[in-house]
């Protein structure tokens, strides 16, 4: 089997992509040189507030506290197939190929405007179209 058919999945800030490894090679390059994911440092407060473990019984006091954490994308899992399927297309490319994306279109430009090396464009279900877009140099 074919290494470069496997389906691939690229997270990035705002959603992820999937399509077949030769494909996302042609657009991106064959090394994916600069597609390093960036954390997020993301912080969170808990007020203070009272806890009843039983109903009925008394409650306790739970004093409020901050903490952070770093938050890396993530892209949806389960069963079924996540996101909306795309129809992109890139000079080179054998026509359209198809990749399926979860989280906002308009992240997926900003990806692609970040890490294409080739203009490219994209087509939603509804028939929208997006771009081209490309990395400049």
């Amino acid at each position: 089997m074919d290494p470069d058919a496997k389906d691939l999945t690229l997270n990035y800030p705002g959603g992820s992509l999937t399509m077949p490894l030769g494909a996302l090679k042609d657009l991106l390059g064959d090394t994916f040189e600069g597609l390093t994911p960036v954390p997020e440092t993301k912080s969170v407060t808990v007020k203070s507030h009272s806890r009843t473990r039983v109903i009925g019984q008394p409650s306790t006091s739970v004093s409020g506290f901050s903490y952070e954490f770093t938050q890396w994308p993530t892209s949806q899992a389960n069963n079924a197939a996540a996101g909306e399927v795309v129809l992109l297309t890139w000079d080179g490319s054998d026509g359209p190929w198809t990749g399926r994306v979860s989280g906002s279109l308009s992240a997926l430009g900003i990806f692609l405007v970040a890490n294409s090396t080739k203009p490219v464009a994209f087509r939603s279900q509804r028939g929208t179209k997006y771009g081209p877009f490309k990395k400049d140099t």
